[in-house]
């Protein structure tokens, strides 16, 4: 699974009739563009008259729709390149040299006054922002040239970013210019035609179609992330551009690809648009996600545990725990009350729990409504900041100093001011990891965003130079030891040098 760099005037748009008309042209066509069985037998004998003037019609329509949909998104879509600094091409991961590296992807303008959405790893750890805002569209006079005129380079900074839904907010100061709104993304059916804007391969003005494939999509089991799956053509230099329906409204942030290729497989994931719509309202207001939790652990019921625990239905969310000082605890709520709904949606298992509660922020409250016994109630719990939650650790990394090449991660030393985040932790020194280094050489050590390296091969591990102290003399294939804490819990990871 890649990021798609190596695998992957205010205008309000009115509805457009497309999903009629796309429904025809799925109605006509057949594999590799061809028309299909059914649209073969009716044009044999081929179409007279007036029957021949309605379809010739119905396609015409269905192309200027579309054209008419391409028209208007595509002036909110824009290009970025990135200079950010990395382990130097051609450099030993042991020298630790950095140089300038050049990255691109794509973003969408979401308000007027500049404020762009896009993926956190197309801007991570940059330098330098170029935004290539969209040349307005010439006029459809007979003879206009085809090839399009340049388009304005802006200068661009990064508001704030959230690795764990990797999205990022980046601001143009420009006025009057054309946005898309965010649509409803629970609104999405499996099925529903949506077409994917961006600069594939630094193409910019790009545009291809596709249906959800899927909803939901988890890229790893208990992930509280979640994703629309789309069979939508996204190729590296999509990333952080939107996944439109056929009204033109945005139902998604193009993220990764799933590829053994590096190019596009028809698997591509999108962030969905009620997730972006929270993260950008919270990094626009506070320049960071504070994330939410109300303290309690949610497990799906099977019919083995609803027999084994005598439950009255063999489905829905089971609270295995409430932490005793929680926000749950001061509302009432125990341990094997069962949750019917979280704001008036009914939930079925403790994925669609989570996910619904974590797009939450700090200081929100949630109306949660619980069956204990025979008796049914309804409780309203304050939503607080999550404690592992590594957005409010992210900003701490402010320098070049915080990369180590050898493991190609992000990370910070663990002083006072980070440990009252930690709670946990047991010893009060080592190394934070905050995410994987974009574009540092993969290294599969195991490491997580939240682990704190307290040694290597029972070398003790004090701060950032004493970790690459101990990795700069190693070769390639020598046996790497890391003593890490996560979350409360020692573990090793071993794994060989790279």
């Amino acid at each position: 699974m890649d990021r798609s760099r190596a695998r992957l005037a205010s205008v309000r748009l009115a509805p457009c009739p497309l999903a009629l008309a796309a429904g025809l042209a799925l109605a006509l066509s057949g594999p590799s563009g061809t028309l299909g069985p059914r649209a073969a037998m009716a044009a044999d004998p081929p179409p007279k008259g007036r029957a021949a003037a309605t379809a010739s019609g119905s396609l015409g329509s269905l192309s200027r729709e579309f054209r008419a949909l391409v028209d208007r998104v595509s002036p909110a879509v824009v290009r970025i390149a990135t200079t950010a600094l990395g382990p130097a091409p051609g450099s030993a991961a042991a020298d630790a040299a950095l140089g300038v590296q050049q990255r691109g992807g794509s973003g969408v303008l979401v308000s007027a006054d500049g404020y762009i959405v896009t993926n956190a790893h197309v801007v991570e750890g940059a330098r330098r922002l170029e935004i290539v805002l969209a040349r307005p569209a010439a006029s459809d006079a007979p003879g206009k040239s085809i090839v399009k005129g340049a388009s304005e380079r802006v200068e661009g900074r990064v508001v704030g970013i959230d690795l764990e839904t990797d999205l990022a907010l980046v601001k143009v100061e420009r006025t009057g210019l054309p946005f898309l709104e965010l649509a409803d993304s629970d609104d999405l059916g499996e099925g529903d035609i949506v077409l994917a804007f961006g600069s594939p391969f630094g193409f910019e003005n790009s545009v291809s179609m596709g249906v959800v494939s899927a909803l939901g999509r988890q890229l790893k089991p208990g992930d509280p992330m979640v994703y629309i799956q789309t069979d939508t053509p996204i190729n590296p230099g999509n990333s952080g551009g939107p996944l439109v329906n056929a009204e033109g409204r945005v139902v998604g942030i193009n993220t990764l690809i799933y590829s053994r290729s590096g190019g596009s497989e028809g698997i591509g994931f999108a962030a969905p648009s009620n997730i972006v719509r929270a993260v950008y309202t919270q990094i626009r207001s506070h320049g960071r996600v504070n994330r939410g939790a109300i303290g309690v652990v949610a497990q799906t019921i099977t019919p083995t545990l609803a027999a084994g625990l005598q439950l009255p239905q063999a489905w829905g969310v089971i609270l295995s725990d409430v932490h005793p000082r929680s926000p749950a605890a001061a509302a009432g709520l125990l341990a094997g009350d069962i949750v019917l709904t979280l704001d008036g949606k009914t939930m079925e298992n403790s994925r669609q729990f989570d996910v619904n509660l974590y797009r939450r922020a700090a200081g929100d409250s949630a109306t949660i409504t619980v069956l204990r016994g025979a008796q049914r109630f309804t409780r309203r719990v304050p939503v607080i900041a999550r404690e592992d939650d590594p957005a409010r650790i992210a900003e701490l990394v402010k320098s070049e100093r915080s990369l180590v090449p050898r493991l190609s991660v992000l990370a910070v030393d663990v002083e006072e001011k980070i440990l009252p985040l930690l709670p946990y932790l047991r010893q009060r020194h080592g190394v934070l990891v905050v995410a994987r280094a974009a574009d540092a050489p993969q290294v599969d050590t195991g490491l997580q965003s939240g682990d704190v390296i307290h040694a290597m091969n029972d070398r003790p591990v004090t701060d950032l130079d004493a970790l690459n102290a101990a990795l700069k003399p190693l070769r390639r294939g020598d046996p790497v030891v890391l003593d890490v804490d996560r979350m409360g819990r020692r573990l090793y990871l071993a794994f060989e040098a790279e």
